[in-house]
């Protein structure tokens, strides 16, 4: 019994690279902001929305929150805004993260309190919560830390829960007839692209793509048994399904794209360095076409 909860605690604790849990960190920040801007703008709407049109989610009317006002929503999206930009540098992360998950967990009750309620942002709000209690950690530092190995490991379960979890509902309100019903032809006629009606005039293709979304979501959950690039090719498949999925009926799920990169080796990107790469590159290609054009002038000369 000892043994067992010991391996489940180590499991849970694995240690990872420094530099896997600041690169992790600096994509979750920056998608914060980009979800701000690019993603979720319509959250700002809700500022002239009728206050008796709130409805708070459960959870907002436990704390209880307030009711959005202009000032609330304003301020809150620019504050978050910059906080996020700042938590992305890895500085502060205990105080600047703790910042961005409270202001953004704040922003997703404002955005789902009006009617519609997204689940693909489960993974990254467990990722918010998480990373501020993974230390300080550096791009490229090879120190391996049991604090980011728990953030990440939390993060994959949440990202791995969104898929298990949608299968259970899928069956609980739909039962096995939901394989054979015609919700994927229901989503192509409101929001299919020009592939997507394509595919919808294959015999039997949408039903067979239904079994095939069950199967893999009940399956989700043996990516933990995967190792090495048994693992990065079930992931690549995770990301590939939501490829099709947004080139079908453009649903994104781009949240839980971002948190599902918890399952990467991050730390092989190298953002710093590619960036000074970059320059030093274009410096040295300035500096030998400088040398031609003073080589061919002096050639010219004599």
């Amino acid at each position: 019994m000892t043994r067992a909860v010991g391996r489940t605690a180590d499991w849970f604790t694995s240690p990872v690279p420094r530099g896997r849990i600041a690169a992790f960190r600096t994509l979750i920040y920056l998608f914060v902001a980009a979800d701000l801007v690019i993603f979720t703008p319509w959250v700002r709407q809700h500022a002239d929305t009728p206050t008796d049109l709130y409805q708070p989610l459960l959870i907002g009317r436990l704390l209880p929150l307030p009711v959005p006002t202009p000032l609330l929503v304003h301020a809150i999206f620019w504050t978050l805004l910059a906080v996020a930009l700042a938590a992305a540098t890895g500085r502060a992360p205990r105080l600047l993260g703790w910042t961005v998950f409270a202001l953004y967990f704040e922003w997703m009750i404002i955005a789902m309190s009006y009617g519609k309620v997204d689940h693909d942002r489960f993974g990254l709000l467990v990722a918010l919560a998480a990373l501020p209690t993974a230390g300080r950690a550096r791009h490229g530092e090879a120190d391996r830390t049991e604090a980011g190995g728990w953030a990440l490991r939390v993060t994959q379960i949440a990202v791995v829960c969104t898929y298990f979890l949608a299968a259970w509902a899928k069956l609980r309100f739909g039962g096995l007839d939901w394989t054979t019903s015609s919700v994927l032809a229901w989503a192509i006629v409101r929001r299919g692209t020009e592939l997507a009606h394509l595919v919808a005039g294959v015999p039997y293709l949408l039903i067979l793509g239904q079994f095939g979304i069950i199967a893999f979501e009940l399956a989700s959950p043996l990516i933990f048994v995967l190792r090495g690039r048994w693992r990065l090719r079930a992931v690549a498949f995770f990301y590939g399904f939501h490829l099709a999925t947004f080139a079908t009926i453009t649903i994104s799920f781009a949240p839980h794209l971002a948190a599902m990169a918890a399952f990467l080796p991050l730390e092989r990107v190298r953002p710093v360095r590619a960036v000074r790469g970059f320059v030093a590159a274009r410096r040295g290609h300035v500096g030998d076409h400088e040398r031609a054009v003073v080589s061919e002038g002096g050639h010219l000369l004599s």
